[in-house]
Parts: structure tokens; C-alpha cells; sequence
């Protein structure tokens, strides 16, 4: 969704947040989203939950692995450009844009140690 607000004295068109109710505004960092600042960080969270727990099960390809790994490095990526635009947020705000960068970093530490433990069906000791 689009508005027409006056910025700086110049109208200009800022898009909102496409989830029902939210009229926050899209930095145009992650305009491509369509969610505000606080929708992309829980989209963001709920899908790293829902890879954590593909990743878990370990039936994982290493092709898969790479995908996810992409994906945690594009999605850090644009937080971070958007959470150091010079955006103003509350603390509230930044709380959950850190939670969400743990999120990722949990997300690629799980990942890791899934690529470390022995496939089922071997009984062979691992050597370190």
C-alpha cells in the first residue's frame, strides 16, 4: 500500500506495511518485503524457526545447506542496512532487530553442528 505524505515539505509516495491494520512505513531498504521494520523481523524470526527445524532433522543436502546459508547472509545483510540507516526506532524496536540478528546466528550455529553429526545408520566413531 501507498500514501501520499509530506516529507520535507515535498509530498512524496511512502509505501506502508502490507499487513492488515499496520500503516507503519517500508524503509526502502526493504521495500521489496513489503512489511515494516518490526513485520520483517518477525517474518524473519519465523522462518529461521521453521529452517532451524529442517535443519535439526538432518536431512539436509549440502546444496540445501547452501541455500540456507545464503539466505542467512542475505536477510543479515538487509537488517543491517536497515537497522543502521539512520532510521529512527524505539528501544523496543532495536531489541527485536537484535534478537533477530541472534536468530540468524543460532540459525547458522545449528546448521553447522547438523553438518557435524554422524549420518543415521553409522556406527563409526567420528575422529576430531
Amino acid at each position: 500500500m501507498e500514501q501520499l505524505l509530506l516529507w520535507g515539505g515535498a509530498p512524496q509516495l511512502i509505501k506502508t506495511c502490507r499487513l492488515t491494520g499496520c500503516k507503519l512505513p517500508v524503509p526502502s531498504q526493504i521495500e521489496s518485503e513489503e512489511h515494516c521494520l518490526l513485520h520483517f523481523t518477525l517474518k524473519l524470526e519465523q522462518k529461521c524457526a521453521e529452517l532451524r527445524r529442517e535443519t535439526v532433522s538432518g536431512n539436509s543436502t549440502a546444496a540445501r545447506s547452501a541455500e540456507i546459508i545464503g539466505f542467512i547472509s542475505d536477510q543479515g545483510e538487509l537488517l543491517a542496512r536497515v537497522s543502521t540507516s539512520g532510521m529512527h526506532m524505539a528501544d523496543e524496536l532495536k531489541a527485536r532487530v537484535l534478537s533477530t540478528f541472534l536468530t540468524l546466528m543460532n540459525l547458522r550455529e545449528s546448521l553447522d553442528r547438523a553438518a557435524l553429526r554422524v549420518p543415521a545408520g553409522r556406527t563409526g566413531l567420528r575422529q576430531i
